[in-house]
Order: C-alpha cells, then structure tokens, then sequence
C-alpha cells in the first residue's frame, strides 16, 4: 500500500508540475515527421530495458528486487536526456506527457482497478487440481476475458487455479497456458478484452465486430487446451508416482464465490471503459480535453472512466471483508512490478513508436498472413495498442482493396486485413511475459504462490514451441487460403 501511494504522490506532482509549465510553442509539426529521420540509436535504452527484465533476475536477483526502480530510472534517463538534447527539450518533454498521461496513466488505472475489485472475489470450495479440471478452468477463464477484459479475468481466476493445483509438484505449464489462453487469446471477442480492440472500436468498428474473430480464437483455444491436457496428464502421473496426493481429509465443500458483490464493481469497471469511447462520439463535451503543454491532452472522458475506475476499486475495499482478501493471498507485490517496470517500458518505446507511425506505411504490406505476423511480433514487445493503430491506419489509408470491406472512421479497410490485425495484437501479446500486462501480474502472483515461474527467455521457449505452430495454422487457415 505504501508504494501505491508513493505512485499517487509522483503523479500528482507530475501533473502538477505540468499545469505550471508555461505553454510554450508546441512541437507537434516536429513530433509528427520525427520518426521518419529518428535514428535507432535512440532505441538502445529500450533494448537495455528488455534485456535488464530478461536477465537480471537471474544474473542478480535479490539486487534486481531491491533497485528495479533504480534501473528504471537509469534507462529512461538515458533515453530523454539525449533526446531532449539532440531533438529538442520541448519536443522531448512533449513525447513525455504523451507516453504518461496519455498512455500509461489510463493503463495503470484500469490495471490497479481490476488487480483490486478481483482481488475482493474469491472462489472457494473443493477444486483438486487434476487435467480436466485444469482445462476447464482455463476455458472458463478464457470464455471470461472477452467480457471482464484479459486483466479482469486473470486476476479472478488465477488465485483458484494455484489453490486447486497447490499440492502438485509440476504444475508450471499451466500456469503458462492460463497466460496464453486467460490473459491474451482469449480477449480477441469484444472490445473490453483487449485494448487494441477498443482502440478500434473508438475509430468506427462496431462493438459485436469482434466476434468475426470466433473462428479463430476457437481454433486456437482447442489446439492449446488439447496440448495443455496431454502435458499436464503426463506431469499430474509423475506427481501420483512420486506419492503426491491432495488433502482428503476436509469434508468437500461446494463451489460459491465470497465476495461476489464485487462483479457490480468489475461491471462498473467494464461501463467506465466502454463510456469512454462511446461518450466522445455522442456527447462533444467529453471530446474535450484539459490541455498539459503542446498536443497532450486528457479528455473529459479518460478523466471520467479514471474517476469510476478508482471509486470502483474503493468501494470494493470498503464493501468486502479482509478474510476474502486473506482466502487469496493478496498483496501488492503483482501490481506494484507492473506500475514500476511499465512505467520504464513505456518511456524507452517512445522512440520505437515514434519511427513505427511514420515508417509502418511505407513497409509494402498487402497481405492479410504479413499484417498477421508483423503486428503480432511488434506486439509482443511493444505496446499493442499503438501498434495495433499503426497497422490499422496503413490498411485503411492505402489503396488495398478487397471484396468485403469495414467502413471506419477515414474510410474503409477489408474485413480480412482487419482480423489479421486484431488477432496479431491481441493473440501475440503472449509471446513474451511483456506482450501483455497480465503476463507479468499472473507470473508474480504465481512466484508469491511459491510457482517457480520460467525466466522471460525460458517462457519465450515455451510460446515458440507451443504458440509459434498454432498461429501458423492460423495463417495457413484465415490468412492465406
């Protein structure tokens, strides 16, 4: 609790520091072509940010607990210092305030909001942990997170998966399957599950569009519980060949949910979300913005959605009992990791971002399998949405033409370029532990449990020999033939 406050306390004073900058003249004709002559160079901060994630919590653990924040600090400085040097102090500080107030500010909201209000629901009674039971878990959690969002449905669901699998030995592969399947694919339905979808749904694609992704997403959920069930079946034997057995010595309990007022607080969550592009369109005082320096800007409506978000969180915490909270072990170790590392992430991007929107036309993609692949292997490293965006907006400004198309806002794009993007950002978000948010979250409440979770390198082995082959049938059925 007291790093969240210390969080609250920087950003108020950010905020406040922003509003008492005198406005200046504002470098948003120089942001706009800046991608296009930015050099790579600038990009190594970010290279070092991935790699200090990657590495040091193997290299130097209990140092890397200690001084994440440090490291942080280290790499974004090293990004703006010679940015605001070389490019310019307004400009640097401009492209700032876009990647905080813009960006992360909302995204860091959402995230603490959905981390609590689930953190209040516990799913109590007698799960044992065995193959089926695991698989219908991760399917019912996958079925969830198209309507509570990949957060959401993570942070309620992975607390019981880790009790019902408490007494196994080997139980590391589902874990990793839940964040494939809870925390990503299964997002791709509505726009409240993923937010690139919701990004398209605030430039003109209609809320129930999404479910034309079905196919594939049920493609994919079937491949990955069929490969999760004969993994763990061989694990969950070795575990009953070593005497590991669970505890049969309480009397079964039914499954019931405490705390189960608090889906009126996630739903009030999903609402604040929604609202937030739906009030812009129809209501033009929320297409309003308080204006901070330059082109940043937090609209009336971001400010709203942020406002219901952390009532939300509040009266989840006023309204429910501590012992729910004790029954799920929480802490806020999981949301803490991400609020520091993200924090980092999205500073040191800018630069990748910034050549990304100005050089994603000019890449000569015409094919439905390349906007798969290339907004899915710039998702799993950068933020989706942005990319996401990118994509998007190259299909629709283009001449690419096609039997089926979507009318969005600006014009129109085909039906099956537009679900080439949408399962790129949403599925390959579960390439790497920073693909998604969720990633990190369910991979720290899983280290809390006692899991000893893969390094970022060896879950990248686990989603290139399990998730690479999945999304190339994907290709060789949706997006190529």
């Amino acid at each position: 609790m007291k790093f969240m406050k210390k969080l609250v306390w920087v950003m108020s004073l950010l905020i406040c520091a922003v509003m008492a900058t005198p406005s200046l003249a504002s470098a948003a004709e120089e942001a706009e072509s800046l991608g296009s002559h930015l050099s790579l160079v600038y990009c190594i901060p970010f290279a070092g940010m991935l790699l200090c994630i990657a590495l040091c919590p193997l290299v130097v653990g209990e140092w890397w607990e200690k001084w994440k924040p440090a490291v942080v600090i280290f790499w974004s400085v090293a990004f703006l210092l010679p940015f605001a040097i070389f490019i310019g102090f307004g400009t640097a500080w401009e492209q700032l305030l876009e990647a905080i107030i813009g960006d992360y500010l909302t995204f860091i909201v959402l995230l603490f909001g959905l981390f609590c209000v689930a953190g209040n629901i516990s799913l109590e009674g007698s799960l044992v942990g065995k193959p089926k039971v695991n698989v219908v878990m991760l399917l019912i959690g996958t079925l969830l997170s198209s309507w509570i969002g990949t957060t959401g449905a993570s942070m309620v669901m992975i607390r019981p998966l880790i009790r019902a699998n408490a007494w196994r030995r080997r139980k590391v592969q589902v874990i990793v399957f839940f964040i494939f399947l809870v925390s990503n694919i299964g997002g791709c339905l509505t726009p409240v599950g993923d937010p690139p979808l919701l990004m398209g749904f605030n430039n003109g694609v209609d809320f129930f569009w999404s479910l034309n992704l079905l196919p594939v997403m049920l493609t994919n959920v079937v491949l990955l519980l069929f490969l999760l069930f004969i993994l763990d079946n061989r694990a969950y034997k070795k575990d009953l060949a070593e005497g590991l057995h669970p505890d049969q010595s309480e009397k079964k309990q039914p499954l019931h949910l405490n705390g189960a007022h608090n889906i009126i607080f996630l739903v009030m969550i999903v609402g604040a979300v929604i609202l937030s592009g739906v009030l812009p369109k129809s209501v033009p005082l929320f297409a309003k913005s308080i204006h901070f320096y330059g082109e940043v800007g937090l609209s009336y409506a971001a400010v709203l959605e942020i406002v219901l978000i952390l009532l939300a969180a509040w009266l989840s915490f006023k309204t429910t009992k501590k012992k729910v909270r004790e029954a799920n072990h929480f802490t806020w170790d999981a949301i803490s990791e991400v609020a520091v590392l993200f924090v980092g992430i999205f500073i040191t991007m800018i630069p990748a971002l910034l050549v990304l929107k100005a050089k994603g036309a000019s890449l000569g993609i015409t094919q439905p399998w390349q906007f798969f692949w290339l907004t899915g292997f710039l998702s799993s490293f950068l933020d989706n949405t942005p990319t996401y965006l990118v994509f998007f907006t190259t299909a629709v400004h283009s001449s690419l033409a096609g039997a089926d198309m979507i009318q969005v806002v600006g014009g129109a794009l085909p039906k099956i370029f537009l679900m080439a993007i949408s399962c790129g950002a949403v599925f390959m978000g579960a390439n790497t532990y920073i693909g998604n948010a969720p990633n990190f979250m369910v991979r720290s409440i899983a280290e809390e449990n006692g899991i000893k979770m893969p390094s970022f390198f060896g879950y990248m082995v686990w989603s290139i020999s399990c998730l690479i082959p999945v999304f190339l049938i994907d290709m060789l059925i949706f997006f190529i033939f």
